[in-house]
């Protein structure tokens, strides 16, 4: 699998390397220096100009709602109402599924983005099914909803309104600060036990987080959302995955800073490695760590029976091997000693009633 030559200085703020060629693409390209210096050239006349700019679709999806019955996964109901994330996490499992979209899961992915811009209307409409039945719906699974196009196109915003309007249970996964700017809605959903939030927060180390989910808030503004959230009664957790080994080793420090900032539940997984995103990964460890890549796969494989990935259900959260004892070894000490639940918030599917057509009234 061959990629597109960028230059690096286009690479600023964004996790992928390249514009990786994704698994169906029948040709190819790959940049050839031909004793010229033509590489060296190319990059040269590409200096001044500006970093890769995003680029947003819009989309008029079918459904909006995704079921899974996986035996690993705690949640049966997700909604994503975004493809696609400028955050540009180099981990991110979701990549692949850009593929799909005829793009790469590398640069494209965190550059082109796809909006359901029709997702508050259809998921009204499933909702209002005679056959619908209630389970808490978790938002930003995939892709997160509280990235930046958020803040203008307000599709999350519009999802916990109906939401509201139905008294549904929600969740939200973020790495985000915006999430404050729905709190209006998501603190007195919260006081009648219908939303919790969850905030992914990697590591505490700044300069590494900027290299890993370049254009997520950064670690100390994701504890103080947790903080502004607990304070407005919100129930919070974090997550501290995915774990990467002798990437991210401060996993304690940031349970007990979490704590500090109200978190009460807490959840990790080991870095998944799915299709396009072990090259991509790779070349991000040869980018920024060349001297321990190969140490770094090495651990990582020994986590998933000698390969880059397993997706088995009974390991892919969490791998096996001793590696991966010795992760969950901490992180079970850590959260009893700090006091965690390492379960979700429970959430009250009783109030649950149907919405009406988009712009109708109740007579009650």
């Amino acid at each position: 699998m061959s990629d597109a030559f960028i230059p690096i200085h286009a690479l600023k703020g964004r996790g992928a390397a390249t514009r990786l060629a994704h698994r169906f693409e029948r040709d190819t390209r790959n940049a050839f220096d031909d004793g010229w210096g033509t590489l060296e050239e190319g990059d040269a006349e590409a200096d001044g100009l500006p970093p890769l700019a995003t680029e947003v679709r819009f989309e008029d999806a079918k459904s909006v709602l995704s079921h899974n019955d996986s035996p690993d996964i705690t949640f049966d109901t997700s909604l994503n109402p975004y493809r696609g994330c400028e955050h540009g996490c180099v981990y991110c499992f979701a990549r692949p599924t850009h593929s799909y979209l005829n793009l790469s899961p590398g640069l494209d992915f965190e550059t082109r983005l796809i909006a359901k811009r029709n997702v508050a209307e259809l998921l009204r409409a499933e909702l209002a099914r005679k056959s619908y039945r209630p389970s808490p719906i978790i938002i930003g699974t995939a892709t997160d909803c509280y990235q930046p196009i958020e803040r203008e196109l307000r599709l999350t915003r519009s999802v916990i309104e109906v939401l509201r309007e139905a008294r549904h249970p929600f969740g939200i996964i973020t790495k985000s600060s915006a999430v404050e700017h729905d709190l209006d809605l998501i603190a007195p959903m919260a006081a009648e036990h219908l939303a919790a939030v969850y905030v992914t927060i990697t590591t505490l180390d700044g300069e590494l987080a900027r290299k890993l989910e370049p254009r997520a808030a950064a670690p100390h503004r994701r504890l103080r959302t947790l903080r502004t959230l607990a304070e407005a009664g919100v129930p919070v957790g974090v997550s501290v995955g995915p774990q990467i080994p002798f990437v991210n080793e401060d996993m304690e420090q940031v349970l007990e800073a979490a704590w500090d900032a109200g978190a009460r539940s807490a959840f990790y997984t080991v870095i998944r490695l799915p299709w396009e995103v072990a090259p991509l990964f790779r070349q991000w460890l040869e980018l920024h760590y060349p001297q321990r890549a190969g140490r770094i796969m090495e651990r990582i494989r020994e986590m998933r029976g000698g390969k880059d990935y397993d997706a088995d259900f009974a390991t892919r959260m969490k791998g096996s091997g001793v590696w991966a004892e010795l992760i969950r070894q901490r992180f079970e000490k850590a959260t009893k000693r700090l006091g965690f639940c390492n379960d979700r918030t429970p959430l009250d599917i009783g109030a649950f009633r149907p919405p009406g057509a988009a712009g109708q009234g109740s007579l009650f």
